[in-house]
């Protein structure tokens, strides 16, 4: 079995599933409009990191991602989950 990793060119089209969710957590969390939530997390240090395949962030899931992205806004720093 051969291990799937999108091309850079595909990461678009991950991103477009993963971020509606976040988006939404971010929402719900911070009581905030979707375009509050939109202009932190595209302007976060994550969503940067997401948009490289080569992190192989797109692999996890959003309540995942949203977890490292409140680090991020909260104390500026990304902890990385460990793979199992």
């Amino acid at each position: 079995m051969t291990d799937y990793a999108p091309s850079q060119e595909n990461i678009g089209v991950v991103l477009t599933f993963i971020t509606p969710g976040i988006i939404q957590l971010l929402m719900d969390n911070r009581h905030i409009t979707a375009e509050a939530a939109s202009i932190l997390l595209y302007n976060s240090r994550l969503y940067k990191l997401l948009e490289k395949e080569k992190t192989k962030l797109w692999h996890l899931s959003y309540p995942i991602l949203y977890d490292m992205l409140e680090e991020e806004l909260i104390t500026g720093e990304i902890t990385f989950p460990e793979e199992q």
